[in-house]
């Protein structure tokens, strides 16, 4: 039986109060990183990664010194683009939509095993030129640190093309970033990842339009 007054909280153990404190850490080191650059475009897709730093800049830099930016396409799910645009809703960030055209582009279309790579060639060539013409200083991306030990051939595009990724840089992982999103009430803290649909399409098989769309309902349904 619990004693009058005791807590029903579970103490936090050592190794969770350290994760918290990296974490924290880390964020203020974001923080920092953000200030100095003055103003920043993103590239958002309303996942857990680019959500996290939307909400990170719209608290930091003054009014008109951050972009979301989404490129829609066929393998951009409609369900993520009604939350990317909830959120950014909820927090009174602005929201900047563009085409892409990647799968008019037979490299992606072949889907070969570096299909990334031409998607993001795509995104960050129409991107880069955007910040440049409304004066932003930095592009950067939602990649972090855990990102970088797995295949990801869109991050060698957007290093061409000076992107950057302050997250992997400041050494975020997933789960650190899931517990910040969290304490800033983020409903995308607990949110599965989501790659894009042409992610569910084997090495090989060409992505068409028919194809994706076909991916789409059938998610939906389930």
């Amino acid at each position: 039986m619990r004693a009058a007054g005791m807590s029903n909280t579970t103490p936090a153990s050592p190794a969770d109060a350290d994760h918290r404190a990296a974490a924290v850490a880390r964020e203020l080191r974001l923080v920092a990183w953000m200030r100095e650059c003055g103003s920043i475009l993103l590239g958002y897709s309303g996942g857990v990664d680019s959500s996290y730093l939307a909400a990170v800049a719209r608290a930091t830099l003054p009014a008109g010194c951050f972009l979301a930016v989404i490129g829609r396409s066929a393998s951009y799910p409609e369900e993520q683009w009604i939350a990317a645009h909830h959120l950014a809703r909820q927090l009174d960030f602005p929201v900047f939509e563009l085409s892409t055209q990647e799968l008019d582009d037979p490299r992606y279309a072949e889907n070969p095993v570096n299909r990334c790579y031409f998607c993001k060639s795509e995104l960050w060539g129409r991107l880069v030129p955007l910040a440049r013409e409304r004066g932003f200083a930095v592009v950067c991306d939602g990649t972090n640190a855990d990102d970088l030990a797995g295949h990801r051939p869109g991050a060698a595009a957007a290093a061409q093309l000076g992107v950057v990724s302050p997250l992997a840089a400041l050494g975020f992982t997933k789960s650190e970033i899931r517990l910040l999103s969290a304490d800033r009430g983020l409903p995308t803290s607990s949110q599965p990842s989501s790659p894009c649909l042409s992610s569910r399409i084997p090495y090989g098989t060409p992505v068409t339009p028919h194809r994706l769309h076909a991916i789409e309902r059938a998610e939906a349904a389930l």
